[in-house]
């Protein structure tokens, strides 16, 4: 019995996701293949149409190192609004003063559409990896700004007091008080931001860049590839639910909990 619990346990984890993807792709061949008609465009979508195109982009040898590319500028635009965001929202969330002065400004910038700014990217930073850096960061700073800005307002303020009380320098109450108390606000900032930097980077690499996932869109689209064009989407899907799916392992607080060790309470000398 001890040998099927968890075998059962596993089945009745993974059987809902499984038919809901059966459920999505059947639906997906059924709208595609069933419901349109023979000379329709939505034919060129179809998973038997997509998948071939798939595997020929992968022989092609241009999959691949598209995917690296975006993966990179990935990469480097979210350390950008990781670097500006972090000590932004540190300051909004510690400084009453600052936090007063600067909200107008950044519920304002926050509003506005990243990819509203793309003309002005192109204007600064001319065609290239700048302005999809420029763009992402502009995507994701403000989730990690608001996050790390909360999550100083919610720290208990008798704990700083304490701190401070003991003779704590401002730089040790930020390391040893604040920065392990916003910990959860920032790894919930860092995969929204993750997740918005994502959806900018496709449309982002339509700006005249010569590589990545946004670019071979566009590259299969203007050959009317339309097979090809529906196989990244689905490479561009995959791939952000497996980076969403690796943030929430590495960024999820894992806390645990130790054994506390009862002691003995000592012996009180008698006489």
């Amino acid at each position: 019995m001890s040998s099927r619990q968890p075998s059962r346990s596993r089945w009745s984890a993974w059987w809902p996701p499984l038919t809901a993807i059966a459920v999505a792709v059947l639906s997906w061949w059924f709208a595609t293949t069933i419901l349109a008609s023979g000379d329709s465009l939505i034919r060129d979508f179809a998973p038997q149409e997509v998948l071939p195109a798939l595997g020929g982009l992968i022989e092609r040898g241009v999959l691949l190192p598209d995917t690296a590319a975006s993966m990179w500028r990935l990469l480097v635009g979210l350390s950008i609004a990781a670097v500006i965001g972090i000590p932004l929202g540190l300051l909004i969330g510690l400084n009453p003063t600052v936090d007063r002065a600067v909200r107008p400004v950044t519920q304002f910038l926050r509003m506005i559409s990243p990819l509203s700014w793309a003309p002005i990217a192109v204007a600064l930073f001319g065609i290239g990896h700048r302005p999809v850096f420029f763009l992402i960061a502009a995507a994701a700073v403000w989730p990690i700004v608001i996050n790390t800005a909360a999550g100083v307002h919610a720290i208990d303020p008798g704990h700083l007091l304490v701190a401070r009380s003991m003779g704590a320098t401002r730089t040790e109450r930020l390391t040893t008080v604040v920065l392990p108390a916003i910990r959860g606000h920032l790894q919930t900032g860092l995969r929204v931001a993750l997740g918005i930097a994502w959806v900018v980077l496709v449309p982002a690499e339509m700006l005249g860049v010569q590589s990545g996932l946004g670019y071979q869109i566009l590259n299969a689209r203007d050959q009317l590839a339309y097979d090809q064009v529906m196989a990244v989407i689905l490479v561009i899907g995959l791939l952000g639910f497996l980076l969403d799916s690796a943030a929430q392992r590495l960024l999820t607080t894992r806390r645990r909990r130790r054994p506390e060790t009862v002691h003995a309470p000592a012996a009180v000398p008698v006489g």
